[in-house]
């Protein structure tokens, strides 16, 4: 294994990132390092969330800028504000003995004029989310005609989260002659089509196999009816004292709603979604890192950039409807060396999700009973005795007390003595506990015959017709979309191109479900209005989408109700949708807050 010394960086660096307690660097610095530094070929690297991809691009970078001039010679684009700030967070300690260098990190969300002021003192590197960064460009108060090295990090996330126009802008204004370093996860076609877009005979560098998990995280899951979900949750909390962990919600309310749940049953808890103010995310962060906050119940987007190595647990509350989405998730745990678990809660219909995620990560995933009431009781009180007898006793404290203290028990013996301690502590969760049944549920039938036994019913799910067997969840409305899988639509691009078509207030998600021609979504009820002016007369891919109501026939299946809020006068095309005057509608506001 290679020093950081040894690829290449200079005395400067490598004593910044021996000040981090870095010994030696990862595989993706290993290879990505010197590539950079040893020319201006552009770069295409693949690695998954916590491989140490900062430190892959920033070092070299970093090295190469000139500080004896003020103008912006680097540019890092990042998906969200939390991932932008942690990369300038890692530049600056990167670049802490090198004289002259200023990073600044723009972003939605916080006082654009304070940006402008940074930006106005001078400033070498800038780090920030598209939106905002093509603002500041559009105002005049970025100039990106001098910079050397363009940096796209978690590049599929941001193109699922459809900032593709906004990234066409932003690279146009920049010179032809710069170093393009592209990072991502995955490689889907359209980061293939990006690559052969902005790039010029990009090396690819992929780390580890593609879509494969940390080596040193467990895989559990539990399976439970969807009513007993939360129970789990807590009965899960409850067994294992020092959790330190990230509860994964589908939506801002899941997320309000469970954290809300869990602060006022006691656990220590809070929550992190896009409706919280930038002040409230980062103080919310802060209190995470620092260890005061044990389990933070967020969104996959709001926790983008919160980069903790010490997670001993991530929790799937809901599996993700894009199954790539738990690789990233499961990849918070498990880092710097440390072991990690990563636990879904799933219902008795996903088990084929969990053989999907075998096959993706290509690890076993082990079925946890729920623990009983008297299982849980029983690992809290040991918790509890262990901490008592390893406390440390100050006497000097309490040595005045001690003499009256005595007098008072007295009368009571040392078993008695504990009894009453051990009474005192837990008879709440005795209480709580002591009815408490077996949550835990069967899949019944295996998988495959079960999917024999209904794939000829009226209603199923197949790649021809509309119908769908589910109803909207409760709060949501369901709708149908004349778009799907071969037309390259999946879970996160529906959601990227939801946000980047509406105005205003983004809404929470439900289900979604892509077939092979057309999907089906849930939106949080209201947005019925504002959906349909938002998406009707667009295009995804050349095609023209038409959105309509699913709703349910009478055997309880979804499909189309052919009311999409608007006049039916006019042809349809082939696709089921009205044909939109002058092709796609373009809108530039940005949906960098959409969770």
């Amino acid at each position: 294994m290679s020093t950081f010394k040894e690829l290449g960086l200079s005395p400067e660096i490598c004593k910044a990132v021996e000040d981090l307690g870095f010994k030696n660097p990862t595989e993706v610095q290993e290879r990505a390092i010197p590539t950079i530094l040893a020319s201006q070929r552009d770069l295409v690297a693949l690695a998954q969330t916590g491989t140490g991809k900062t430190g892959a691009f920033g070092m070299p970078v970093l090295q190469q800028v000139d500080a004896n001039s003020d103008n912006v010679q680097v540019l890092v684009l990042s998906p969200t504000r939390e991932l932008a700030i942690q990369i300038e967070k890692d530049l600056k300690a990167f670049a802490k003995y090198q004289k002259g260098i200023s990073t600044v990190a723009v972003y939605g969300g916080a006082n654009i004029s304070t940006q402008i002021r940074a930006l106005k003192r001078g400033t070498q590197v800038v780090i920030g989310t598209p939106g905002r960064m093509l603002d500041l460009i559009r105002r005049g108060k970025l100039d990106v005609t001098n910079v050397r090295s363009l940096i796209l990090d978690e590049a599929d996330e941001m193109l699922n989260m459809g900032f593709q126009d906004d990234l066409d802008a932003i690279l146009h204004d920049t010179p032809k002659e710069k170093q393009t370093l592209l990072f991502s996860a995955t490689m889907p076609k359209q980061i293939s089509k990006m690559a052969r877009k902005y790039m010029h005979d990009p090396e690819e560098i992929q780390v580890n196999a593609r879509n494969s998990g940390a080596l040193n995280v467990e895989h559990h899951f539990y399976m439970v009816n969807a009513k007993d979900r939360y129970d789990a949750l807590k009965r899960i909390a409850d067994v294992n004292p020092d959790i330190y962990g990230i509860i994964f919600c589908r939506t801002r309310r899941e997320t309000a709603d469970i954290a809300s749940k869990l602060s006022k049953e006691g656990y220590n808890a809070d929550l992190l979604n896009g409706d919280l103010s930038q002040n409230q995310r980062d103080e919310v962060m802060n209190r995470f890192r620092s260890g005061e906050l044990q389990l933070l119940v967020a969104t996959d987007v709001a926790a983008r950039g919160l980069d903790v190595d010490s997670l001993t647990h991530v929790i799937n509350y809901n599996l993700p409807d894009d199954l790539e989405v738990y690789i990233h998730r499961s990849g918070r745990t498990g880092r710097a060396g440390n072991s990690g678990i990563s636990v879904s809660i799933i219902h008795t219909r996903e088990m084929n999700k969990i053989r999907a995620l075998e096959k993706m990560s290509g690890k076993d995933f082990i079925k946890q009973d729920v623990p009983k009431g008297e299982e849980v009781c029983g690992v809290r009180m040991m918790d509890m005795v262990e901490k008592l007898r390893t406390t440390e006793v100050n006497e000097k404290q309490i040595e005045k007390y001690l003499p009256e203290v005595y007098e008072r028990l007295s009368d009571l013996g040392w078993q008695e003595l504990i009894q009453h301690f051990v009474s005192m502590e837990f008879n709440q969760i005795l209480e709580y506990y002591e009815q408490a049944g077996d949550i835990n549920a069967s899949a019944g039938r295996s998988n495959k015959k079960s999917n024999k036994r209904n794939s000829s019913k009226k209603g199923d799910r197949n790649s021809n017709g509309r119908s769908n067997n589910r109803v909207a969840e409760e709060g949501f409305t369901r709708y149908f979309l004349n778009v799907g899988q071969r037309d390259g639509l999946n879970p996160a691009r529906l959601m990227g191109v939801v946000n980047e078509q509406m105005h205003g207030k983004k809404p929470d998600f439900g289900k979604i479900d892509i077939q092979t021609n057309f999907s089906f979504f849930e939106v949080e009820e209201g947005f019925d209005s504002k959906l349909f002016d938002a998406m009707n007369g667009t295009q995804f891919e050349g095609r023209d989408i038409s959105v309509e109501l699913a709703k349910p026939d009478k055997n309880g299946s979804s499909s189309a109700s052919g009311n999409s809020g608007r006049s039916n006068k006019g042809k349809r095309n082939s696709g089921g949708s009205k044909k939109a005057k002058g092709g796609r509608i373009k809108k530039k506001r940005s949906p960098e807050v959409y969770a």
